[in-house]
């Protein structure tokens, strides 16, 4: 993946190896997230659930039509920031790898290739995409949400996330909203 100069070569690996994923890891994935998301208090919950459903499986959705209609074949635009990108692909293996999910209680088995979903569905949204790692509108404790304004993205949490490797928001092409 790292080796993808462009956004369409990029898209090509990404929508090759999602297509690879079964419905059966799709169930599972899906299963994990409605693990994390009864976690979370209400009414937090009920407003971010759409958004966190938008980023995994809508973008999932997005990057399987556009790689089964040949879309990628004509984005010959590079990859908009290459440095972030090859540290973004640099830190897939440790956060795939990192957690030990034996002593959790789920009724199905997570496994590191689950997590790659995450980071291959990041990865299309960030670096092909150009959005946010999280979709526009997407909200977060104390009323504050993703913007775009005026062709740019703004995020509360985007430089919150250092002493978090794995977290996509290291990688995101959103700005440091102002807090006010």
């Amino acid at each position: 993946m790292a080796a993808a100069a462009t956004k369409g070569d990029l898209g090509l690996i990404l929508g090759e190896e999602v297509s690879r994923y079964s419905l059966a890891d799709l169930q599972i994935i899906g299963g994990r997230l409605h693990a994390e998301m009864v976690r979370l208090p209400e009414p937090y919950r009920k407003q971010v659930h759409p958004y966190i459903t938008e980023q995994l499986f809508g973008a999932h959705h997005q990057l399987l039509s556009m790689y089964r209609s040949g879309r990628f074949l004509s984005m010959t635009e590079p990859i908009t920031d290459c440095a972030t990108f090859v540290e973004f692909c640099n830190m897939i293996p440790d956060g795939c790898l990192r957690w030990d999910e034996s002593t959790q209680r789920l009724p199905f088995r997570y496994t590191p290739r689950h997590r790659a979903f995450y980071y291959l569905i990041s990865a299309f949204t960030i670096f092909v995409l150009d959005r946010p790692g999280h979709p526009v509108g997407t909200p977060f404790p104390g009323g504050f949400r993703v913007e775009e304004r005026n062709g740019s993205y703004y995020c509360i949490i985007r430089d919150r996330e250092k002493d978090v490797p794995f977290s996509i928001c290291n990688f995101c092409p959103a700005l440091q909203t102002e807090e006010g």
